[in-house]
């Protein structure tokens, strides 16, 4: 269907090419057309004056050795066209004494050849049929339309052919373009050897992934190395705390231990989702179950919603892991009341803040990234936790803002068997 729907895409860059083609083609064949068809008149028009000139040369040598005038040569200048006779009146129109005039208005279509001179005082002339001549031109005329047609008509679809390969190999860099867009960044063109414009296309495409490809990895190792060179201090950050002794001042500490410590422990898991180390445990999960026992979890003051709640296929820990931090997040940068939604086997998070910042809409959520100021600070790691749990158990996360304002968080869970 995809084919048939490009083959029939006027716009495609084939029917551009053919277009072009077929264009330069009647306009090769038009001007070569008028050329030939002007080239060949005036051939006929010279061969027609000569034909007429020697013919009146040789009647007035019968009519000289017989004294009888054959029956073409005219005599009378009221036989004569006014043309023929305006020219053999002036020396400008005159051919070694003879004035020819080409007369196309006769009846029937037979045209004339006419030539004139002055015989003893007084203009004699005779008149050539021109129609073979006329019926031949016309001939040539319908031979060169017939032969272009045909030509066209054989260049036309081979022009089409002919650009399928370039079209073929624009649209395995759309193609690859289109995957890359979507976070393959393995994709490659494959373009092979070429010095062409559409492999220098191909080759920026395929160093741009490698580029992109190599700043994810970059990023991934560093956010690694920085979740486990952190972690043997913090332990001894915890412990220390531990240690010391009650008041105002510890609990402060305390508290900015365990924010560092969820932050460490955040890190170790997001590095663990990069590494592809994650393996979900799928059973059937009743999903209404499931969402409430992790509402109560959170702490939050949250509104439950269920209609025609399903069982999904997915993992009870991880599914309480994406809602967690949907429901944190919704309260942390939105505003309340927080609204979760569970229908058949779709949960979906709302808030009533600002909502999500296009940037978030267009890329989707990044880490260290919070978006738009007014939706709160942090570190950007839940959104991109929720992301890469969702991934593992196989279901999708989407991100919205609703008409009437806040952000909207659909989780698409699979059903089960």
């Amino acid at each position: 269907m995809d084919v048939l729907r490009d083959l029939l895409n006027w716009r495609s860059l084939r029917w551009k090419i053919a277009a072009l083609v077929a264009m330069s083609c009647c306009a090769i064949a038009l001007t070569v057309g008028v050329l030939v068809h002007r080239s060949t008149l005036a051939r006929s028009l010279n061969d027609g004056g000569s034909k007429a000139v020697t013919q009146l040369s040789r009647d007035l040598q019968d009519y000289e050795r017989d004294t009888t005038p054959p029956d073409s040569l005219r005599l009378s200048p009221e036989a004569m066209p006014v043309e023929l006779l305006r020219r053999l009146r002036g020396p400008q129109g005159l051919r070694d004494g003879y004035a020819t005039w080409y007369d196309g208005e006769g009846p029937g279509d037979h045209p004339s050849m006419w030539a004139a001179r002055t015989y003893r005082g007084s203009p004699v002339a005779v008149e050539v049929d021109m129609t073979p001549d006329l019926l031949t031109r016309r001939a040539l005329d319908r031979h060169m339309w017939k032969y272009s047609l045909v030509a066209l008509a054989v260049v036309v679809p081979l022009s089409a052919l002919a650009a399928e390969l370039p079209n073929r190999r624009l649209r395995r860099v759309a193609r690859t373009a289109r995957r890359i867009a979507s976070g393959d960044l393995a994709a490659r063109t494959s373009a092979g050897g070429g010095s062409d414009e559409i492999a220098e296309i191909s080759a920026t495409v395929d160093s741009m992934a490698d580029s992109l490809l190599g700043r994810l990895l970059a990023e991934q190792r560093f956010t690694a190395d920085v979740a486990h060179e952190l972690r043997t201090p913090l332990m001894g950050l915890v412990t220390a705390s531990g240690l010391l002794p009650e008041g105002e001042a510890t609990e402060l500490v305390r508290d900015r231990v365990a924010v560092l410590r969820a932050l460490v422990e955040n890190l170790l898991e997001i590095s663990r989702l990069d590494a592809g180390a994650e393996r979900a445990d799928l059973g059937p999960v009743p999903l209404a179950e499931a969402v409430s026992e992790s509402l109560v979890r959170t702490g939050l003051q949250t509104q439950l919603t269920t209609a025609g709640a399903l069982s999904a296929e997915t993992d009870p820990r991880r599914l309480d892991r994406i809602v967690a931090n949907l429901v944190v997040n919704a309260h942390r940068h939105g505003r309340a009341p927080v609204e979760v939604e569970v229908a058949g086997t779709c949960v979906t998070v709302r808030d009533h803040g600002p909502g999500f910042p296009h940037e978030l809409l267009a890329d989707g959520p990044s880490r260290f990234r919070t978006g738009a100021s007014e939706r709160g600070r942090g570190h950007g790691l839940g959104l991109t936790i929720a992301l890469g749990q969702a991934q593992v158990i196989g279901a999708s996360l989407s991100f919205a803002n609703a008409p009437d304002g806040g952000a909207v968080v659909t989780l698409r869970l699979p059903a089960t068997d």
